[in-house]
């Protein structure tokens, strides 16, 4: 009688601890769940809140061109990809709280309209995820409040965290490298990086007259 009673307590035990098992994967699912569902609401509200505010500055006439300091998470333009449906806004800046909302200028690279190589960064599994499927010659634009920047691809690959040659230039090169983390599906903190190189084949400034024609004042 003992025995069976002892094999019964144990049972129960058994049971209870399976029982608060299932409940904490359970209530990791729905956390985990939750913090992926306001990510991108919150990473969707943002981008909504820039492209706002850059279709404002575009409609505004075009200030003076003059060097301008920027500072971390200033609004720098939007980066699209026509041919895969990648359009997402820029902001200065590559840390976490820049990627986790847009694309990030790497501070130390160039800005658009500048000689020299512009960097951009995002994330592999949000805003640059389309960036698997980006080919030769695939046509990039980089809008800022003053002038549109056509880039042509000219080469993608693979490299390791560690290769800050991506971001070499030579004398007179205006290009433009795009940087995520490789491979897109890997589950964790990818070990390497994607890079897309392109050159810049054509810039259109905004002017006064070209304002005026866009409001049809």
């Amino acid at each position: 009688m003992t025995v069976r009673l002892q094999l019964q307590s144990h049972a129960q035990s058994a049971h209870r601890g399976t029982r608060w098992l299932e409940f904490g994967f359970l209530l990791f699912g729905l956390v985990a769940v939750d913090c992926y569902i306001w990510v991108n609401v919150d990473e969707s509200l943002s981008q909504a809140y820039d492209s706002w505010s850059l279709s404002r500055q575009m409609a505004a006439p075009p200030a003076t061109h003059e060097a301008v300091k920027l500072n971390p998470s200033d609004l720098i333009g939007r980066i699209e990809v026509p041919r895969l449906g990648l359009t997402a806004t820029i902001r200065e800046g590559v840390d976490d709280s820049v990627l986790r909302k847009a694309v990030g200028h790497m501070p130390s690279s160039a800005l658009p309209g500048t000689a020299g190589n512009v960097a951009f960064a995002a994330h592999r599994d949000t805003l640059f995820q389309k960036l698997r499927d980006i080919r030769k010659n695939d046509s990039i634009r980089v809008e800022t409040p003053e002038s549109t920047f056509e880039y042509a691809v000219e080469s993608t690959k693979i490299v390791n965290p560690s290769d800050v040659s991506v971001l070499d230039f030579g004398k007179g090169d205006q290009l433009l490298t795009l940087i995520t983390c490789y491979p897109f599906n890997y589950i964790g903190s990818a070990p390497n990086r994607f890079i897309v190189r392109a050159r810049q084949i054509n810039v259109t400034a905004r002017t006064p007259h070209s304002h005026q024609n866009e409001t049809g004042s």
